[in-house]
């Protein structure tokens, strides 16, 4: 089950459980779309795999399975892929 993290790893945008405006990679790294365009390329920092919208969870199955708490940050701030 998704944690739906509540906050972009770039810049902490808060990212509800109901935004449509966060993006997650297969790994669960969330990022706000406006960092994923204009930062990332669309591809995550991290694992280099695509960002995609973060499905919704509806509100009945919310209650039941909440969303995470817990916030992620970088550090360091947040930039394209590095090249290996």
């Amino acid at each position: 089950m998704l944690e739906l993290r509540p906050n972009c790893e770039c810049c902490d945008r808060d990212l509800p459980p109901e935004s449509r405006d966060a993006v997650i990679c297969t790994f669960e790294c969330t990022y706000c779309a406006d960092c994923a365009d204009t930062k990332l390329g669309g591809l995550c920092p991290n694992c280099g795999g695509e960002l995609v919208r973060r499905p919704v969870r509806p509100a009945d199955k919310l209650a039941k399975y909440p969303a995470s708490s817990k916030r992620v940050l970088k550090a360091e701030g947040c930039g394209p892929l590095k090249a290996a």
